[in-house]
């Protein structure tokens, strides 16, 4: 499959731009979610990330890359960060950062790891934590354009008060299934007990291989290993499945 075409010229997506701050919205008790005002920004492809920069008054600087979690729109994005107990750079994020304020950002980066209207195949799409934000960027821009591809989501997370987007992802939108894998604590309706993913979790939430799917992994490195090969396993080509890692 050829790559995306990403927006912008390559020295444009690589100079850093002013953000401000426009919006704060809680996800969880360790997530939120930032908005941004991106003046010149050239826009983004779903999967994509930024690099963001912080420099302290006495010249120190700082930087971490962060996944897009919005469809395209504008000058606009939006980041969900995630606290890191004992990090340099997210505690900020998460809980000082205000609207008004402002922090530097570069990009948009990444060609590989992203999902484009013009893709019409099935995609499954299987998020580890806060790995789920790039892929919900896809789920948006599928919905924001219109897009009949049908997405299969698998979201591992440790217990529903973990969840990001939750209202969002019970509403759900047409041709998304949701598949939710509660690793430490269920809630009481849950059909299946808590625990790691399985490859019999891909099997029942997935898509066939015969249906040749592109498969989106994004999450902490042992899970994005092991769920890519599971489905490699499973008969899935190994260039049909697309993986982004942290940690």
């Amino acid at each position: 499959m050829a790559r995306a075409a990403v927006p912008g010229r390559l020295g444009d997506r690589l100079r850093w731009r002013t953000a401000e701050v426009t919006g704060r919205r809680v996800e969880s008790a360790t997530a939120v979610t930032l908005t941004l005002d991106v003046p010149d920004w050239p826009g983004h492809v779903a999967g994509q990330h930024v690099d963001v920069r912080l420099t302290a008054e006495d010249g120190y600087s700082t930087e971490r890359s962060y996944s897009i979690a919005s469809a395209p729109n504008g000058r606009s994005l939006e980041l969900t960060v995630q606290r890191t107990l004992g990090g340099e750079v997210s505690p900020y994020l998460a809980d000082e950062l205000g609207p008004g304020d402002q922090l530097e950002l570069r990009g948009p980066v990444g060609g590989w790891f992203v999902w484009t209207r013009q893709q019409t195949e099935p995609v499954l799409l299987v998020a580890g934590g806060s790995g789920l934000v790039p892929l919900m960027c896809m789920v948006r821009t599928r919905d924001a354009a219109g897009s009949r591809a049908p997405f299969r989501l698998l979201y591992a997370v440790r217990s529903p008060l973990d969840m990001l987007y939750k209202s969002e992802l019970h509403k759900g939108a047409p041709g998304l299934d949701t598949t939710y894998l509660y690793s430490r604590q269920t809630p009481a309706d849950s059909p299946r007990p808590p625990g790691r993913i399985t490859p019999e979790d891909l099997v029942n939430g997935g898509w066939p291989a015969g249906s040749e799917p592109t498969c989106y992994i994004c999450g902490p490195t042992a899970f994005v290993e092991k769920t890519a090969a599971y489905l490699v396993l499973l008969g899935h080509a190994p260039d049909r499945v697309r993986t982004e890692r942290f940690g």
